[in-house]
């Protein structure tokens, strides 16, 4: 992305989806109530990841999968499992992303020159189902995920935007159990399992959406990227 002269039909494009963006938060119910004010950049990450659908992605993200390839499995489940239940039980257990609730209008964004950071907060179950009499567990999780990004001069001194870290916040991460009347058998499961799905999950996470913020924010031009970032800080400076 280096920094080519805009084109007025890019211009007239840009506008038309940041004055069309608050309608379409409001239409689905997750805008905030005071979303015209949040920065420019903070909207176009939402319509893109909206666009993009980001809720149907994380929700096909397979947890068993990458718990069995990661060896995550042995200590919290199979070990609990053998002597107890056949291999062919074993097998059809399942962990299934549900519910996801992506705030769309709650993005924070933090500003500092060239440099600005997103912080995206999302909610989903995760419906566990055990291997002996179809028992279903549900689990409700909480994540923040902040991602960073920075423009960097080439060596002909053409700014280009650069992904920085994009990673699940490990203090911010919050999994409990909903599911009631649970034995104490299953309990002990269950507490491995989790500590199990806080190891994976979140990385499981920033496989479906960091990606997709790197594409949104990438098909922007970056004069008109460092536009809305002196924008914002102007604007956060007006506050003080």
């Amino acid at each position: 992305m280096s920094e080519p002269e805009m084109c007025p039909i890019w211009r007239l494009l840009v506008l038309l989806s940041l004055l069309s963006l608050p309608s379409v938060l409001h239409r689905q119910g997750l805008a905030k109530a005071h979303v015209d004010s949040k920065p420019a950049l903070a909207r176009i990450i939402a319509q893109g990841l909206m666009k993009h659908n980001a809720e149907g992605r994380i929700q096909s993200i397979r947890i068993m999968d990458s718990l069995n390839a990661s060896g995550q499995m042995a200590s919290g489940m199979v070990g609990w499992l053998i002597g107890s239940v056949s291999l062919q039980q074993q097998q059809e257990s399942s962990a299934n992303v549900t519910n996801i609730q992506l705030d769309y209008g709650g993005i924070r964004m933090s500003f500092h020159k060239e440099w600005f950071s997103a912080n995206i907060s999302l909610e989903f179950d995760i419906d566990l189902r055990l291997p002996f009499d179809n028992k279903i567990v549900k689990t409700h999780t909480c994540m923040n995920l902040v991602v960073e990004f920075r423009l960097e001069k080439d060596e002909f001194g053409r700014r280009d935007l650069v992904m920085g870290s994009c990673r699940v916040e490990p203090s911010s991460i919050y999994m409990t159990v909903l599911t009631e009347d649970i034995s104490p058998k299953i309990k002990r499961f269950l507490h491995n399992f989790r500590e199990n799905l806080v190891k994976v999950t979140p990385h499981l996470v920033e496989s479906q959406v960091c990606p997709l913020i790197g594409e949104i924010l990438g098909q922007l031009d970056v004069k008109l990227l460092k536009s809305l970032m002196e924008q914002a800080v102007a604007h956060k400076f007006n506050q003080l």
